[in-house]
């Protein structure tokens, strides 16, 4: 299937995988990618090395493009955007509008852009500045979210932009596929069905959390690093929920303890990165220990697979799946369904 975003990414079909924290590395992106999709690495889990590292295992195992996603307000940005230019990879995702410094970086490197968005107003920014696509993310889908749904966001963006729309906020299967480029996008983007994939480095027992979710298994709270997030709902996230000033102070200095040891970071450098991911919040010390330690808390489920004591990013469409394909077979799934509901749709009555 042929759309602006295929002709731009270089991939054969509309479908992009996501950077998910401690997900999306070398062995997912690849499988995505191979099978004819766009894969992002998640990099702000990673250090420079380590994604260099990651950059060049994808490249062993496939010939085809692939992204990189960046934090915009990471210190390191512009050297991670120089990594991509000397790796020569085809596109950076930005989580956080990126400034129009940083996509000038990227054009003259050669590397396409595309800022996540969750706005009109934001995509018709950066869309001036020179980004080559926009990923416009609905309310339903997982991790940093906004409360606007991707059926009323997606058509303010597409009539507000010239550049490529990609999807992103509910999509799993070939019907969403469909409804997307019925709305004027140029493709989707899934990273909850990407993650329940036989590709996904996710331990088993948590993806059985996910598959075990429903539809209202998922909650958008501030409580995690003061931004809007939608996460599974669990008896930890409940606690975090309910928790009074007091309790919450005391539960994020154990937190930011632990994640202190882990990363073998001062105090000083500790509150410093808390203060980085407020994304220019006014928050009280306890929130922003906790956004200094979030990368803790989805490690502690994604990596060492216990979710009682960490965050699961989700989307809400987690309560509508309930198989772990590989990367191919899904996306063979998704355009056999595409191709027989557009065939559906246009046959004659």
């Amino acid at each position: 299937m042929r759309t602006r975003l295929t002709d731009l990414l270089g991939c054969r079909h509309p479908i992009v995988q996501t950077g998910m924290g401690y997900v999306a590395g070398a062995r997912l992106v690849a499988a995505t990618s191979a099978a004819g999709g766009f894969g992002i690495v998640a990099s702000a889990t990673m250090t420079l090395d380590q994604l260099r590292d990651t950059v060049r295992e994808i490249r062993a195992r496939t010939d085809a493009p692939f992204g990189v996603n960046i934090r915009a307000d990471a210190p390191d940005a512009p050297a991670r955007i120089d990594l991509l230019i000397s790796e020569k990879v085809r596109l950076a995702s930005f989580a956080l509008a990126p400034d129009r410094d940083l996509i000038r970086r990227c054009a003259d490197g050669g590397v396409l852009t595309m800022p996540s968005v969750g706005a009109r107003r934001h995509a018709e920014k950066v869309a001036d500045w020179g980004a080559d696509a926009v990923l416009v993310q609905g309310g339903e889908g997982g991790g940093h979210t906004g409360p606007v749904p991707t059926t009323l966001l997606l058509p303010q963006v597409v009539d507000a932009v010239a550049v490529p729309v990609v999807a992103a906020g509910g999509f799993f299967d070939g019907r969403g596929l469909v409804a997307a480029l019925a709305y004027g996008a140029a493709g989707i983007a899934m990273g909850t069905r990407f993650l329940l994939t036989s590709d996904s480095p996710v331990a088993p027992e948590v993806k059985q959390h996910y598959l075990a979710a429903t539809v209202t298994g998922t909650v958008v709270t501030t409580r995690i690093d003061g931004v809007p997030h939608r996460v599974l709902r669990t008896p930890f996230v409940d606690t975090l929920e309910r928790s009074g000033p007091v309790a919450q102070l005391i539960r994020s200095v154990q937190h930011a303890a632990g994640f202190r040891r882990e990363a073998a970071l001062s105090w000083p450098a500790l509150l410093r990165a808390g203060r980085a991911a407020r994304h220019g919040r006014d928050l009280p010390w306890a929130q922003t220990l906790m956004a200094a330690n979030t990368p803790a808390l989805l490690r502690k489920s994604m990596v060492d697979g216990n979710p009682s004591a960490g965050v699961m990013s989700a989307g809400q469409v987690a309560g509508l799946i309930d198989d772990l394909p590989s990367c191919a077979e899904l996306i063979d799934r998704i355009m056999k369904e595409a191709d027989d509901r557009l065939t559906a749709l246009t046959a004659v009555r």
